[in-house]
């Protein structure tokens, strides 16, 4: 059988054209096969090895095949003779006299066709799973996408696959994708890309058709009790406590809605925003029960835009709050104030939530400047506090140094020019614009009337940057400034309170 294939390549290598036709279909089909187990038993798992794997030998595989008839073709005209003809020159007479079933020439060429249909197929069914792992994503253009990457692993949504929310589902989806990938590959490759990665990313699926898989804005009932723990500058790096409750009802248990009514099946929310960054607004509007619309528009910009600024029209989903979920980039002092809360840092050593902040936050010119530059920061700053304190304490600060240096490398990537706030988070307001793009004074109705834009509309406050979780659940005294302040907020959480235990 083996002589047998060994004069079928023999007769089919009419020229170099053949030969390389060839050799292209025989190393690209052993090499997958060779990578493909090697992978089935763990000895490689790279995205590199999958390029070469599930890319490289695939084209190199079609190539090959498509070279064969070329060289057939082209030997024809130059000889000048029939196929019959060429067929008795390269083969023996038992090769291709006619059996039962054919010729062994068609019998060989039927058989490989067989084989060259079942490895297409099984090549690309692996090539399109390989291209749906997050693992290709992230790694694969590892200069453009290692920042996200680094930040899609450390997230709440890193078992959701990457192409659920950026492919889509559908054949026109899946092929409009992989050919938009091939492009920012060629760019990559180029290097030929914004720094940094520009946002909001507009060709994601529709939030109702991704978020919605597993949160679901019908199940959005009541409240939600958070604590927030912020530490103080101070030697001790002193904790303080704000508790919200927030109100994340949509609105059709209790009666009022809550954070979750703007995505309510039965409202719709639209809004108008400057350029496509949603950060600035023109104008909102929601449907009445009637159908008509309710607007409401920024005054700062009732005579600085028209009608032509209106291009940026958008129904309101779940992304536009929730637009950093999974490739989350952290507030540098939420970042600190966490890692201290998980009792990564020990806050014994003194002024240490003020240092990192500062050793972080400081301008560098390169990441590895700025893994050096943390270090060189802390230890500067104990021996001078202390030389002799800081030489006990060397064990605590080397290890603050290196939650700092990971804090570092998760949120700044200098040569995708990515730094602190680079990509602002909407959820809340703690920081960026968030929920006052449109609950803030500028933007009203033809009446005058506001959006609504009061602190306990969505949330009741409990403690804001206090020393007791709940501060504001005891009997204010009556001489503390914010006596009635104290009071108002917690008269209106158990308001609240009753009004949700009716309903």
């Amino acid at each position: 059988m083996f002589q047998k294939y060994r004069n079928f390549i023999r007769g089919i290598s009419v020229n170099r054209i053949g030969q390389a036709g060839v050799i292209f279909t025989t190393t690209a089909f052993a090499g997958f096969l060779f990578f493909e187990f090697l992978r089935l038993i763990g000895v490689l798992d790279n995205a590199y090895i999958g390029l070469i794997t599930y890319m490289l030998f695939p084209a190199m595989f079609l190539m090959g095949l498509a070279l064969m008839p070329l060289a057939w073709y082209r030997y024809s005209k130059q000889q000048k003779k029939s196929t019959r003809e060429l067929l008795n020159e390269r083969f023996d007479d038992g090769d291709i006299r006619e059996g039962f079933f054919g010729s062994r020439v068609f019998l060989i060429i039927l058989i490989l066709t067989m084989v060259n249909v079942l490895f297409i197929a099984g090549a690309g069914f692996r090539t399109m799973k390989f291209m749906d792992e997050p693992k290709f994503c992230g790694t694969a253009c590892h200069s453009v996408m290692g920042p996200e990457w680094t930040a899609y692993q450390q997230s709440p949504h890193s078992r959701v696959k990457c192409v659920e929310c950026h492919v889509g589902q559908g054949v026109d989806a899946v092929v409009s994708a992989k050919l938009n990938g091939l492009r920012q590959m060629a760019l990559a490759m180029l290097s030929d890309y914004e720094r940094p990665i520009p946002t909001p990313v507009h060709q994601l699926r529709p939030s109702r058709e991704t978020c919605e898989q597993c949160h679901w804005p019908k199940k959005f009932y009541g409240s939600r009790l958070i604590t927030r723990i912020h530490y103080k500058m101070d030697r001790g790096s002193t904790p303080r406590y704000t508790t919200l409750q927030l109100k994340i009802d949509t609105g059709r248990s209790a009666g009022n809605g809550g954070i979750h009514w703007h995505v309510a099946t039965e409202n719709e929310v639209r809004y108008a925003s400057v350029g496509d960054k949603r950060e600035e607004i023109i104008w909102v509007d929601w449907r009445q029960p009637d159908g008509t619309y309710h607007r409401f528009e920024n005054t700062r910009l009732r005579d600085k835009t028209t009608e032509a600024d209106y291009t940026h029209v958008r129904n309101m989903d779940c992304v536009d709050c929730h637009n950093r979920v999974t490739h989350v980039y952290e507030d540098a002092e939420s970042a600190v104030d966490d890692r201290i809360q998980r009792g990564l840092v020990d806050r014994s050593l003194p002024f240490v939530k003020r240092e990192m902040l500062a050793a972080i936050t400081a301008n560098y010119s390169s990441d590895e400047a700025g893994l050096q530059g943390i270090r060189n920061h802390f230890f500067g700053f104990y021996q001078a506090l202390d030389a002799v304190q800081g030489a006990r304490l060397t064990d605590r600060i080397e290890n603050a140094v290196t939650v700092a240096q990971d804090i570092y490398k998760r949120n700044i990537h200098h040569h995708m020019r990515i730094d602190w706030n680079t990509y602002p988070n909407h959820l809340g307001h703690q920081h960026d614009g968030g929920c006052f793009r449109c609950h803030n004074p500028n933007i009203r109705d033809k009446q005058g009337k506001m959006i609504r834009h009061e602190c306990t509309l969505c949330h009741s406050i409990l403690a804001y940057d206090e020393a007791n979780r709940f501060q504001y659940l005891f009997q204010p005294d009556k001489k503390n400034p914010n006596y009635k302040m104290h009071l108002f907020l917690r008269d209106e959480f158990l308001h609240s309170k009753v009004q949700a235990d009716k309903n």
